[in-house]
């Protein structure tokens, strides 16, 4: 049914753009347009997407998933069927070329950030150490490309195109300047992927097809030249020829001088913008105008994006720039390779003669990229294995190949024929090339014939005691560095790897266990000991201040409330089970109790090492204990020995010494433990369970017959707290609330004089039968945890056999009173509530609907108050406009 509905929902989207189409006649061509393109672009993204995640998932490059994706959507299959609104489809054929001007534009743009970015993650002291190689490499390319491709056309042209060929017609040329080219977006991709660009064999490849477009630009212009003057039976004007190609070397090799001598000072101007994002999108604004400039000079604009990078790789920006842009490389980069399979068109090829001409062409292409580039690379050190890999990496042909041959048809020189060879080439070695060169690099085996020499570098390595520590002097190694004006960069926080920039100073960072080492020139060695002397001496004054008395109690405030609040979104009972339900413990020991609840936990089957869980729980007790207050121990652990959040729950009358805050023995246990590597609601867990362990919970658990009763109970103390009833929040406030345990006007100046106040008067009334042992209770509460809500509100409470039913004394103080207040602020309100501690009451609704209540009332009206009686009745009339509690 969805699909069908889906379906009706694009033929009417497209009836109605069709109807707009018409309706806005010529007006709104330029508005269909830019509607056709934002179509394109998000059929592009979702396609080239579905792609790569399919080609990856065979262990493919993605970028092979993106060009195939290309093909299938493209103006040649797919694209081209007419659908209502589009009659010639979503990529309709455009005027000499398969795709519109608007679309190869973001095209063109996209191969702009690539090589840009590409030449970011250069590691320009290897690449001017393999410069030399890689001009080789690109020069051998070429003229065995030029050769091979050639020498096709003049041994099989009569074949396939039934006249002979000689060496120097146009059409033999082409084929020959066709086959020069090499697509450096494509391999740079691979090596990408594989985290080889700043392999010897990676900078020698991408060394290399920067001098294979300049030679492949510069031969074009000379066959251009050759083909002109053949055309006007002339003679070719080889000086004229000569100073264009010297022009375009010149201008290649004088930008990449300046860029590398300037990179510095463009590094501070960019930094002027302070802001990071801005330094990387100015840098992306160079980055186009230089390929804007390689352009109108009659060089290819990859090439000034590939320079701009290159000079940038080496500043302390490189980092920052990569980083920020790489939203913009994610979304434009797969545009690239997407458009890139549009252009290819298998109905080109046209007869049996032509195919096998292409498929003869194709290999010897691809052959002579890897003799052409391989052989020059056994000269300069790398073995078989290295000259096969960087050969391989030259057959990539892309777009460069089809714009060449694109050039030769609109110029003329070649037949259609020939163009539509030219697409079978790069198809071939554009969808052979990334797997087979990928397969090469599986092996880590060195491509060279003997070990590089390393760079000399200086190590260095701080050992902690414990991974946490190492983290803790890693950020504040972070803060240190940045503020002094140093870029840190996460290169790949999930292996722990950082790099530390500025100007010239890099300094490589990895955190390994428990231990920081760092990698640098002689020169920073004392910089980071000195860093790590500061934040040394920092932790050391954290311990000392550690060391001081600590008041548990305020600082466990909330752990353990009062039912009044829950954990929103999640419930209490989706993680209790009946069979981790113990009803009575044979542990006399913390130790002994822990290792019980362990064991009843792993036969359940939810702990897959016990040992592990047992260590990180003993280890989580060392550093405080869990024991909270009123019998109530909850101790917890984040393991690996566990895939998910499991807990457990035992019951020990008598109690055991769980060093709990309030010095009495535990008597119930909740035992959880919480994934270390894998999402879980722990933290919100913990919370939700310290809410639902109200004060006299351990008794009415004791009192349970079995362990599903025992999960009942704690599960629905620990939901959301429910209405009593219909209109319950102000029957239920009605009820308990006595105009005869109201006192106006307090006049105690303590918390403890005030609590003495209220008593007294519960007292006066025969509610409390010993007000000693009441009392006792209710300091001993306030110590371990105080009662002191916000916005002037304390609400000190107690369970104690010593009353039979729900009792509370509300009292006003109007100047307010320090009572320990979350907000800091006096308490105005004086709420002291007194629970039996064995029989059930509604104790947690009261204080639910009492908390809410005093939330909501007007405390100028209520202080005002002549007596108790309207007290009590401002604070019912309150009560009918304060929405009850929802059920969770």
């Amino acid at each position: 049914m969805k699909t069908r509905l889906s379906v009706l929902w694009m033929l009417a989207l497209g009836t109605t753009v069709a109807w707009a189409s018409e309706a806005g006649g010529a007006e709104a061509g330029m508005t269909h347009r830019m509607m056709l393109l934002v179509i394109q672009l998000g059929l592009i993204l979702f396609a080239t997407k579905l792609g790569n995640m399919l080609f990856e998932r065979f262990r493919l490059p993605g970028c092979l998933g993106e060009l195939t994706a290309g093909i299938v959507i493209g103006p040649h299959l797919l694209g081209g069927f007419g659908l209502p609104g589009f009659p010639h489809g979503l990529f309709p054929l455009a005027e000499g070329f398969p795709v519109s001007v608007e679309l190869y534009g973001f095209c063109a743009v996209a191969s702009i950030v690539l090589l840009f970015m590409v030449g970011l993650e250069t590691d320009l002291g290897m690449f001017l150490r393999y410069s030399v190689a890689g001009s080789a490499v690109g020069l051998g390319g070429v003229i065995a490309s030029f050769v091979f491709g050639d020498l096709a056309g003049v041994l099989l042209g009569e074949y396939a195109f039934g006249r002979a060929l000689t060496f120097f017609d146009p059409a033999c040329l082409f084929l020959g300047v066709i086959s020069t080219a090499t697509s450096v977006g494509i391999t740079a991709r691979v090596l990408a992927e594989r985290r080889k660009l700043d392999t010897p064999e990676g900078v020698t490849i991408l060394s290399g097809a920067v001098v294979d477009d300049v030679l492949g630009i510069i031969l074009l212009t000379v066959v251009l030249g050759v083909v002109s003057a053949s055309k006007a039976a002339g003679h070719v004007d080889w000086a004229h020829i000569g100073i264009i190609a010297a022009k375009a070397v010149g201008i290649w090799l004088v930008a990449t001088a300046l860029g590398l001598l300037s990179a510095r000072r463009i590094g501070i101007l960019l930094k002027l913008f302070r802001e990071r994002s801005s330094i990387a999108v100015m840098a992306l604004g160079l980055a186009l105008i230089l390929a804007g400039f390689f352009e109108e000079a009659g060089l290819a604009m990859i090439i000034g994006a590939y320079v701009m990078g290159l000079s940038l790789s080496r500043t302390d920006i490189a980092n920052v720039v990569r980083e920020k842009l790489t939203p913009i490389y994610v979304l434009l980069v797969p545009l690239f390779f997407g458009v890139m399979g549009m252009l290819v068109d298998f109905g080109a090829l046209g007869s049996r003669r032509i195919l096998v001409f292409g498929g003869v062409y194709s290999a010897l292409a691809v052959a002579a990229k890897i003799v052409g580039g391989g052989l020059p690379a056994l000269g300069f050190g790398f073995n078989a294995r290295g000259a096969l890999r960087i050969g391989m990496g030259m057959v990539p042909r892309g777009e460069v190949a089809l714009i060449v041959a694109g050039v030769g048809l609109a110029a003329g020189a070649v037949e259609a024929d020939v163009f539509g060879i030219a697409i079978l080439m790069t198809a071939i070695s554009t969808f052979v090339a990334p797997p087979l060169l990928g397969f090469l690099f599986v092996s880590d085996k060195s491509g060279l014939r003997r070990p590089a020499p390393a760079e000399t570098e200086a190590a260095i390595t701080f050992p902690f005691p414990t991974h946490e520590i190492a983290e803790w002097v890693l950020e504040r190694l972070r803060h240190t560095f940045e503020a002094e004006g140093f870029f840190f960069h996460d290169l790949e926080h999930e292996h722990g790897l950082y790099q530390v920039r500025k100007d010239t100073s890099v300094i490589n960072l990895a955190v390994v266990d428990a231990n920081l080492s760092f990698q640098c020139g002689e020169d920073e060695l004392p910089l980071i000991r000195t860093a790590v002397y500061e934040v040394l001496c920092e932790l050391q004054g954290t311990i000392r201040r550690l060391q001081e008395p600590v008041d548990l109690a305020r600082l466990g405030r909330g752990v353990q409330g009062d039912g009044l609040a829950g954990t929103k979104g999640l419930r209490i009972a989706n993680f209790l089970n009946p069979r981790a339900v113990k009803l009575r413990l044979k542990g006399s020991s913390k130790e002994e109790i822990l290792d019980e609840m362990l064991a009843l936990l792993a036969a359940t089957g939810e702990v897959g090492d016990v040992a592990e869980a047992r260590r990180a729980l003993f280890a989580r007790e060392e550093s405080m204990s869990t024991g909270l207050v009123e019998g109530v121990a909850i101790p917890h652990a984040r393991t690996t020995a566990v895939s998910r959040l499991v807990c457990a729950i035992g019951l020990k009358p008598e109690g055991v010494d769980f060093a709990s805050l309030d010095g009495q023995p535990a008597r119930l246990f909740v035992l959880t433990l919480s994934p270390e590597n894998a999402p879980a609601p722990h933290v919100q867990f913990m919370a939700g369970l310290g809410q639902a362990l109200v004060p006299g919970i351990c008794g009415h658990l004791l009192q349970c017959k079995s362990a599903d009763e025992v999960v009942q109970l704690l599960g629905s103390v620990g939901a959301a707290t429910p209405a009593a009833r219909p209109g319950g929040s102000q029957q239920l406030l009605g009820e308990y609330l006595r105009a005869d345990l109201m006192i106006t006007r307090l006049k105690g100046a303590t918390p403890e004089a005030v609590i003495d106040e209220l008593l007294a008067q519960i007292h006066r009334q025969g509610l409390v039968r010993d007000p000693a042992v009441v009392r006792k209770a209710i300091l001993e509460r306030e110590k371990v945890m105080p009662t002191g809500l916000e916005h002037g509100i304390a609400v000190p409470h107690a369970r104690t056999d010593t009353v039979n039913e729900l009792v509370c004394a509300v009292g006003l103080k109007p100047e307010g009173l320090d009572f320990g207040c979350m907000d800091g602020q006096p308490a105005r309100i004086i709420v002291l509530t007194l629970s039996p501690a064995s029989q059930p009451v509604p104790h947690v609704q009261f204080m639910s609907s009492l908390v809410r209540l005093l939330a909501a009332v007007d405390f100028g009206k209520l202080e005002q108050a002549p007596c108790r009686e309207v007290m009590r009745a401002i604070l019912l009339d309150a009560a009918t406009v304060v929405q009850p509690p929802t059920t969770a």
